[in-house]
Parts: structure tokens; sequence; C-alpha cells
């Protein structure tokens, strides 16, 4: 039997119905795989080696047998066993699914992997990439498939950025949930102040991109396994009056086929997921631009699911089998 490690947010504030992280646990557990749990607190080095304080998992046979989404579980919708002291590299497989921000915290986790990884785990995604592909900056890499993208913290670059292109997306590097991200027209008076902010007067870069009005058709997020596209995107459509397209935001999800321009763009981009060791990762495009790659913790599975008769948690545990 196959021991996997979750590395989560505390699982009481995981939401059984939409959290992706919850599809992939449950999914691995169908698959026969002994699954445990823990939180980033819990990870430790002693002596150069890696342990963690970690707890099985054992999911409710209701939840387990036939997920439907439509209907209220008991909660808690799992039990946990005693909490046990192990070595991080004792999994064969870990998968780290601990929500931004990505911070120090964040990046201090990866180091515990990246050691769990040189004893011969894999770890999805791959620690390395996870502190390399920051989820907005990442598609510098492919600027064919992207809009008019600046990223930088002089504000005259960014002033220069937005007199060209008149309607402008500014956002933070880090930032997530549609929080901070600012759209400034032609005619909008606010633009210094919102750069002053977002670059904390030129201390820190910034991206801005060019507005797409297709947003008003929705952000759609796709879903790579191994380099290869879901067929079915999750279009985020946002509130009448709003640019932001999260689902945090009150953006409408629904899913639909990938188009050819989705489609190729999946197919270019998706040998370099493979080659930087990214399993998992969700990307977003806005008309037929790509504009952010989510690598830290994709979302949008249970929503897929639900409608497009997918199992996208176990393509996942699948294919993390399939590498080992």
């Amino acid at each position: 039997m196959i021991e996997v490690l979750f590395i989560v947010d505390p699982l009481p504030s995981l939401n059984l119905k939409k959290d992706s992280s919850t599809a992939m646990i449950c999914a691995a557990a169908r698959h026969g795989w002994s699954v445990s749990v823990t939180e980033p607190k819990y990870l430790y080095c002693s002596d150069g080696k890696a342990h963690v304080n970690c707890s099985k998992i054992t999911i409710d046979e209701e939840v387990l047998s036939a997920f439907d989404s439509s209907k209220n579980y008991s909660s808690p919708w799992y039990q946990l066993s005693e909490w046990t002291l192990r070595p991080l590299n004792s999994f064969p497989v870990i998968f780290m699914r601990k929500e931004p921000p990505f911070d120090m915290q964040y990046i201090y986790t990866t180091y515990f992997l990246d050691l769990a990884e040189s004893d011969g785990s894999l770890v999805v995604n791959k620690p390395s990439s996870l502190r390399d592909c920051n989820e907005k900056f990442y598609v510098a890499e492919f600027p064919e498939f992207t809009p008019p993208t600046l990223v930088s913290q002089n504000l005259t670059h960014l002033s220069a950025f937005h007199q060209k292109h008149k309607d402008v997306v500014f956002k933070p590097l880090d930032g997530m949930g549609g929080k901070g991200i600012f759209r400034i027209d032609k005619d909008d008076s606010n633009l210094n102040v919102v750069l002053e902010t977002l670059t904390a007067r030129e201390r820190i870069p910034i991206m801005a991109q060019k507005y797409i009005p297709e947003i008003t058709e929705g952000d759609k997020r796709v879903i790579l396994i191994a380099g290869k596209a879901i067929p079915f995107a999750l279009a985020r459509i946002p509130q009448l009056g709003e640019f932001r397209a999260n689902l945090a935001t009150g953006a409408k999800g629904v899913t639909q086929p990938l188009s050819a321009r989705d489609q190729e763009i999946c197919n270019a981009i998706g040998k370099d997921f493979q080659k930087r060791g990214l399993l998992f990762v969700g990307i977003d495009i806005i008309g037929d631009y790509l504009t952010e790659i989510n690598v830290t913790c994709p979302t949008g599975i249970r929503e897929i699911d639900t409608h497009c008769d997918t199992d996208i948690g176990l393509s996942l545990i699948k294919a993390a089998e399939r590498q080992l």
C-alpha cells in the first residue's frame, strides 16, 4: 500500500464541497492509498533529516463511496488517528497543498520538502519549482500567449505602460483571490496613488497587463496534470460591474469545453511543466490570452467534476503513481 502525506491548511478550514485538496485526499483513499495529513508547523529538521508529526485520516464511507456535491454531509467528514512522528521521506508521495500567501513560511516549508525529495520522495509539486515559478511572473516565459505585460517597481515604466495601453490591470505578484487588483482606464485619476501603494513607493515590483474585455465571458481555469489538459475549463464570470473574476469576489463558475486556442496554449506550455516537475497546474486564460500560472495550490477540481463527469483527483493520484 502506497503511503501519501498531504500538507494542508487546518482540516476544519477546508470545505469538502469546494476545496480541491479534499478531492485529492478522497481520491487517494478510494485508490487504496494510506493517507496522512499534517500542517507546515509540524515539520522540523534535525541533523540534516526532515521529520513530521502527522495523523492518518479515515474518510466517512458515505463521502468516499459516492460523493455528491448537492448533499449535506455530517461534519467532520473524517476521523484522525493519534499523531505520530515520522521521517518525512518515509512517505513515497507528498502533496504540498498549503494555500498562499506565498510568504517566507511557505518558502521554508519547501526547504523541508527538498530534503525529502533528495531522499527519494515524490513531492507534488517539485519544491524548487514552487519557489521558481511565481504565479504571476512565470507567464513571462510564454510571451507569445500573454497580453501586453510589464513587471516593474519603477513608476515611470508603469505609467508609460498605462499611457500606451490606456486600460490596464495592476496586481501584486504575491496576491490571491482578487486581492489588491486594480483596473485603471484612461480617464482614471487614481493611477499615481494606486502605483505608489502597490509598489510601496517603488520598493516592490508589481505586474501590469493590458485589460482584456473578454473577461466578461469569464476567466477560464484550465487544469493540467503531467502537462496534459483536462478537456474542460471552469469559466469564472464576474458579477455585473466587476472586473475581478474570482470566486472569492462573487464570480459565477460555469464549466465549458476547452477552445482550440485553450488547447493550443496547453500543448505548448505543458512541456515546460513536465520539465520542471509541476505535476498539477492550474492556468488562467481570458479570451485568447494566458494571464496566470498557478502552481502552489490550484483549485477548480470540485466544480469541474460536478458538471463534467470527471474525476480529476483520481487522475492526479494515478499520474503520481506512474512516477514512482
